[in-house]
């Protein structure tokens, strides 16, 4: 009962209160892949508890490996999750059929890490923004297109363009204005500044934040860097080898992390100001190899204040800090308030 109340803490809120059905409610959500040859699995999620409200912006951090486009990829319908729920807009689809997947399709769409490539190369741009219109029975006249150009910052002549005649950024306003065209309820937004160079970043984030206000889109938004989890999002879950760490408000758990992962990652993010400055927690080794994961706390093995065979051998509940969730061995229900 205490892990189920702190990970669904994980939620935003979408400014207004009230019982309203949460866009994302995963729960348990794990995905096991086959390894090739048939030698052995791979548990890339392990018990996901995953909660994004109306309008909210939730962020997910971790290492490469930790999981975070697997869940992207289950919550965008791209794959299928092995075991636990899904529910869209409060309608289960982890066991949905192919036809209902494409029909809830224009509730969630997604950003994708590299712009060009997510482009095909022999569309022109209005056929790409066109593209999910015509597919859910919406007008795709070339003036919506102009619209939706407009919306992202981009003149109407880009509609005659193809991609490999647009800069990064420009690919970049052109998948976000494809992805916003059917009005989703969602958008997965998995590493969607990464690629860019760092004077683009600031205005596709600032266009991102815009349209959510402006929308009142929900954010599942996945990347590496905390700086920009901070700027955007309410809300953060920490990942670590398919398991949710530490989960909360975003100031809360990157100015006071209690997981020692998400204090490592903390540690590791620039700072601004020399004051602001925390002294740099290295962590020892590679994370485990998922096909082999450790016994007891998936950390333990790396973990720099590991207390005993405790952590070696049990797996640590999800103790309540705050609003969110911390699965610590040092924690207690008392001292994770």
């Amino acid at each position: 009962m205490r892990e189920t109340a702190g990970a669904s803490a994980v939620a935003g809120s979408a400014g207004s209160a009230g019982p309203a059905e949460p866009v994302l409610a995963a729960a348990g959500l794990t995905r096991t892949f086959r390894l090739r040859g048939g030698q052995g699995e791979v548990q890339a999620l392990r018990g996901v508890d995953l909660t994004v409200d109306a309008g909210a912006s939730v962020g997910l951090v971790g290492e490469s490996g930790s999981g975070k486009s697997t869940l992207a990829r289950i919550v965008a319908g791209l794959i299928r999750p092995t075991a636990g729920s899904l529910r869209l807009l409060g309608r289960e689809v982890a066991d949905a059929s192919e036809r209902r997947r494409r029909a809830l399709s224009r509730d969630v769409q997604m950003i994708f890490q590299d712009p060009r490539a997510s482009l095909n190369p022999r569309l022109p741009i209005h056929r790409t923004i066109a593209e999910p219109l015509r597919t859910h029975g919406l007008p795709a006249r070339r003036a919506e297109v102009a619209r939706l150009l407009d919306r992202v910052g981009l003149p109407a002549r880009v509609a005659e363009l193809y991609p490999h005649q647009l800069s990064g950024g420009q690919c970049q306003r052109v998948g976000i204005a494809r992805a916003i065209a059917a009005g989703p309820r969602l958008i997965v937004a998995d590493e969607p500044v990464s690629a860019l160079d760092v004077s683009v970043q600031a205005q596709i984030l600032n266009l991102l934040k815009d349209l959510r206000d402006e929308l009142g889109t929900a954010f599942l938004f996945i990347s590496h860097d905390l700086g920009v989890v901070r700027f955007f999002c309410e809300r953060v879950a920490v990942l670590y080898l398919g398991q949710v760490m530490e989960s909360g408000a975003t100031e809360r758990v990157f100015a006071t992390p209690r997981h020692p992962y998400a204090q490592a990652l903390e540690s590791a993010a620039p700072a601004v100001r020399l004051a602001e400055r925390r002294s740099r927690i290295v962590l020892q080794g590679d994370p485990p190899r998922p096909e082999d994961p450790p016994s007891g706390c998936p950390f333990h093995t790396r973990c720099p204040v590991r207390i005993g065979p405790v952590c070696d051998e049990v797996e640590p509940a999800a103790y309540p800090v705050g609003d969110g969730f911390a699965r610590c061995h040092l924690l207690t229900p008392e001292e994770g308030r």
